[in-house]
């Protein structure tokens, strides 16, 4: 599941709530050049990484995707994804849409995507001010980059307005609950059938 937002919009609470409630679950931490927010932790939030260490990344092919946001490089480290999906795990992606777009580009048939977006832009302000975890000329880059993430909402399978952060979650678990039970994601439904049509009546 490929679940993005403009900055500020809840996709990271909404994310990790989701991991948290299904275990068959796994959330993809992303590497970055950015600099850690107070409270943020090595490998909980992202891998923080120097620009030469993201540049080896690349060039190792260590990355399933990477991307410029706002002037920081951010990318999705290939082995844990692949670590998951060969364990039987299903793999969240807290992801920008152009990591969103490159992903599903390379798996089609099982990624969805979910768009997360804020009630109103002042509602979106509030909520990055509240955080007094950026400078205001960051906090302003954000926004202005927001306007231009949100022109890509249409690329993506469900939009969800988090008016309400219960109510955005609830509708974030049927999403997952209703995308778990197409018949493509369960190998096991042709012999669990067959089995039923072997019983005798």
């Amino acid at each position: 599941m490929l679940v993005s937002s403009p900055g500020g919009a809840g996709k990271t609470s909404l994310s990790r709530r989701l991991v948290a409630d299904f275990k068959g679950m796994t959330l993809s931490i992303s590497a970055t050049t950015r600099a850690p927010r107070p409270g943020e932790s090595e490998g909980r939030e992202y891998f923080f990484k120097t620009r030469e260490q993201f540049q080896a990344m690349i060039d190792a092919g260590e990355l399933l995707e990477w991307a410029e946001v706002n002037g920081n490089l951010y990318g999705t480290p290939k082995a844990p994804v692949m670590a998951a999906l060969d364990a039987g795990h299903d793999v969240l992606f807290d992801i920008d849409w152009q990591g969103a777009r490159s992903v599903a580009q390379r798996a089609p048939d099982d990624s969805v995507r979910v768009y997360i977006l804020p009630p109103s832009w002042q509602d979106l302000s509030r909520r990055l001010h509240a955080r007094a975890q950026d400078s205001e000329e960051v906090i302003e880059q954000r926004l202005a980059l927001g306007k231009a993430e949100i022109a890509h909402w249409a690329e993506y399978d469900y939009v969800i307005v988090n008016k309400d952060f219960d109510r955005a979650y609830a509708d974030l678990v049927h999403i997952y609950r209703a995308e778990r039970m197409k018949p493509g994601r369960n190998p096991w439904l042709p012999d669990f059938v067959q089995s039923l049509e072997d019983e005798t009546i």
